[in-house]
């Protein structure tokens, strides 16, 4: 497997200690394999990271799953928000007007090989996780268990695992860290004031 395919300058390194917590806040992926065509495929599914492992589920009336050779390698991109940046926010604008626009982003690379799980009981386990998850700050969470079991499994069918074993981690937080404070300052407020989503994420 490559050692590197994601472009991070030094000064754009996402901190070691906020990957994690990155990717579970997204908590959805791109993933993308090969066939034995050699045609990619990509599908957006939701994502948790588990240990060295990062788990989801695709439809099972989505082709890509049986398209996937376990075993393979396969790419899982996680972004988070991101935004046109306005040469009209930085300071230096005015001092020489030697300025250009560009794009904020952040997301993380994870790469390793790939499994299909067309297992009943494998994908319950991963629901039931994946709703724990996403219901624990809600004031009366749902579980899954709160649905009749017939329901449950009836719902479960259309669906199979995923599972991508982590061989490498790539991070990347392209927020305007090469430009100077009053700068970064003029950038955080000029998307603040935008006042849309995302561009008030990113400004945070």
């Amino acid at each position: 497997m490559p050692e590197s395919s994601l472009y991070v300058p030094r000064f754009n390194v996402m901190d070691a200690d906020d990957v994690r917590p990155f990717v579970d806040a997204v908590a959805t992926a791109q993933l993308v394999t090969v066939g034995e065509d050699g045609v990619p495929d990509a599908t957006f599914l939701p994502v948790l990271w588990e240990g060295d492992r990062l788990v989801g589920h695709l439809a099972r009336a989505n082709a890509h799953w049986r398209r996937i050779v376990d075993g393979s390698p396969a790419l899982a991109i996680v972004t988070g928000p991101d935004t046109y940046v306005s040469p009209g926010w930085y300071a230096t604008k005015a001092e020489h007007g030697k300025v250009v626009p560009t794009w904020n982003y952040s997301v993380v690379h994870l790469r390793g090989s790939v499994t299909v799980h067309d297992d009943p009981a494998w994908v319950r386990g991963l629901v039931t996780r994946l709703t724990d998850r996403h219901e624990a700050t809600r004031p009366t969470p749902w579980a899954v268990a709160d649905a009749p079991a017939d329901y449950i499994d009836k719902n479960l069918r259309p669906i199979v695992g995923v599972e991508l074993v982590v061989a490498s981690v790539e991070a990347k937080a392209k927020l305007s860290q090469n430009r100077s404070d009053e700068d970064r300052a003029g950038v955080a407020a000029g998307l603040a004031a935008d006042g849309r989503d995302p561009a008030g994420l990113v400004a945070e």
